[in-house]
């Protein structure tokens, strides 16, 4: 968040409605530096809120290693071995306060997170906003950032 905005409230439920591109996806540390996302260095994705309390997100490795046929894996690797090339799932969400907005799952490419709610701190600059969470990923915290930019026309 930059200076400007400081002061300012986190926006209300009606103003986060609309569609959102993403801009950025890392990992953060504990130092609070960043490093690579699960989905590489330029992913691609699109958050959907709508005013009626529905959402959806998709994200996706972008590049030649993220083409990959029905039933295939990018870059050829053994499955257990895989990088990540897609996640999205679908479902409801709310302003718990302020600063946080809370996704409860409905639908996902990730069947662990269905009838979860996934619980994301909120903050706004401008056209932006960034969300951050913390996920179990080999039973250690793994905190993330992802930075969005609103869609217009």
């Amino acid at each position: 968040m930059n200076h400007r905005d400081a002061g300012r409230p986190v926006p209300a439920a009606a103003e986060l409605a609309g569609t959102w591109r993403l801009v950025s996806y890392v990992d953060v540390d504990e130092a609070g530096g960043t490093s690579e996302g699960p989905l590489g260095p330029t992913p691609e994705g699109l958050l959907i809120y709508d005013e009626q309390g529905y959402m959806a997100v998709s994200m996706m490795r972008a590049g030649p290693s993220a083409a990959a046929g029905p039933g295939q894996r990018a870059g050829g690797a053994a499955p257990a071995r895989q990088r990540e090339t897609f996640m999205g799932y679908a479902g409801r969400w709310r302003l718990a306060d302020e600063r946080t907005v809370v996704h409860h799952v409905e639908v996902s490419a990730h069947g662990h997170q269905v009838g979860r709610e996934l619980v994301r701190e909120l903050e706004r600059d401008g056209d932006r906003i960034v969300l951050h969470g913390t996920a179990m990923i080999g039973g250690r915290p793994q905190r993330r950032r992802l930075c969005w930019e609103r869609v217009r026309g």
